[in-house]
């Protein structure tokens, strides 16, 4: 695949086939931090007919590890998500990043592997939930709420490994109540980066501060992300400028928490 396409091939297949039921990832950051938006997503599948299944067996993706060079401990981390969701069933993922690493990662790390075909198996069933709502439900919005302004996050993993930055803004042109801003330089990472932000906070910090004062300047009331890793960098950064400023911060949350907030009124 083309890693800066916004159309992977193998999800055009798919495109009309809608699944009776699918399984939910959820994520690290979500079930740490933000659980709402876990709902939120679960609650837009559940909203057009599919059952959604949660095991509680699964954790984390393996991105931690694998990133930082324990490939033994990120394939055990990888075996207890393909063992928890081992149906053939669709994976639904409310995260450019995770779904990435399920999806072009687990099948590397597990290269010359006793797994090998289960790995491979696994990431074909692995889709990003945005693309999961646009692409094989082809849902449709009604917007309930009031007139405002909104600037969207897509991480990098969502743009360039996932390809599914139209996804998250055709589901936004929906509402018709939502004015899309569009933040100069877009397709600048925001530094988060999983352990970049660690491993060089400064630099991830400057990062940050650039795509903040980027958001601000559209004039949007409220940054909706994806990614809740990118979220949580950017939020805690617009709250921290404001705090310095006396200004009044700009609210975000994950895109599909404000989605349901929106049609769910």
């Amino acid at each position: 695949m083309n890693a800066l396409s916004d159309t992977p091939p193998e999800f055009e297949q798919t495109k009309t086939q809608k699944p009776d039921r699918v399984y939910f990832f959820g994520t690290c950051l979500i079930d740490l931090f933000y659980p709402d938006a876990g709902l939120s997503a679960i609650q837009l599948i559940e909203r057009e007919g599919v059952n959604v299944i949660f095991p509680q067996a699964q954790s984390c993706c393996g991105q931690p590890p694998y990133n930082s060079g324990y490939r033994e401990e990120a394939i055990q981390v990888a075996k207890v998500q393909m063992d928890a969701l081992h149906e053939s069933i669709p994976v639904v993922v409310p995260s450019g990043s995770c779904a990435g690493m399920m999806k072009f990662h687990y099948p590397e790390l597990f290269k010359n592997h006793l797994r090998a075909k289960q790995a491979q198996a696994f990431s074909e069933r692995i889709i990003e939930w945005s693309a999961f709502l646009h692409r094989v439900l082809q849902i449709k919005l009604e917007d309930l709420g009031q007139p405002t302004r909104v600037a969207l996050h897509t991480s990098c993993s969502a743009r360039r490994e996932m390809g599914v930055t139209e996804d998250g803004l055709a589901l936004l042109r929906q509402l018709q109540q939502v004015d899309l801003a569009e933040p100069e330089r877009a397709s600048e990472c925001c530094g988060f980066g999983g352990t970049f932000s660690v491993k060089q906070p400064e630099i991830a910090a400057s990062m940050a501060a650039d795509k903040c004062n980027a958001i601000k300047q559209t004039g949007a009331e409220m940054l909706v992300s994806g990614d809740c890793g990118c979220l949580m960098n950017l939020e805690g950064t617009l709250k921290k400028s404001a705090e310095y400023s006396s200004a009044h911060t700009i609210d975000s949350t994950h895109l599909a928490q404000f989605i349901w907030q929106r049609v769910s009124k």
